[in-house]
């Protein structure tokens, strides 16, 4: 080998990985590249976020209201005079209701609501006894356990 073509590979292998034109090129469309998707991931991460966010506060909103709609329904099976369907209605009220509650921070319920509703449980055995009886005081007891879950809640329509 020559001596002259020696020292051309010697000058390309001394230049610099970034002094090649082509690289560089490469290299600044690649990071063109990337910005120009990140500004587009962001805004639709952002938008995932919140929607998601809203999704959880209406589930939230949805189990309280399906609580309160299956509290209500035994109230109205029981004024009807249906108490065993009421029965068994208010014994899986009080069930999902305990059950709501002892999730603690996991509950759709906060603190506030958690607190309030505990001694709603405390006449779980004597509102389905009466049911079992079909005692019509049982009605009158549903109709005020409902308005105290909705004053728990936060309804405020709650009288």
């Amino acid at each position: 080998m020559s001596e002259a073509t020696q020292n051309i590979e010697v000058d390309v292998k001394k230049r610099s990985f970034w002094q090649n034109e082509r690289v560089r090129r490469i290299t600044i469309y690649a990071v063109v590249l990337l910005v120009v998707f990140l500004l587009g991931l962001v805004p639709m991460w952002l938008k995932a976020r919140e929607r998601g966010r809203e999704l959880e506060a209406t589930k939230r909103t949805l189990r309280i209201s399906q609580l309160q709609n299956s509290l209500a329904n035994t109230a109205v099976d029981a004024r009807r005079g249906e108490y065993e369907p009421a029965r068994r209605a208010a014994s899986e009220f009080f069930t999902e209701l305990r059950t709501e509650i002892d999730l603690g921070s996991n509950s759709v319920f906060n603190q506030t609501q958690q607190n309030s509703l505990r001694p709603l449980l405390v006449n779980r055995d004597d509102t389905i006894t009466l049911l079992s009886r079909s005692d019509p005081a049982s009605a009158e007891r549903l109709a005020d356990l409902y308005v105290n879950y909705r004053q728990a809640t936060g309804d405020a329509d709650a009288r």
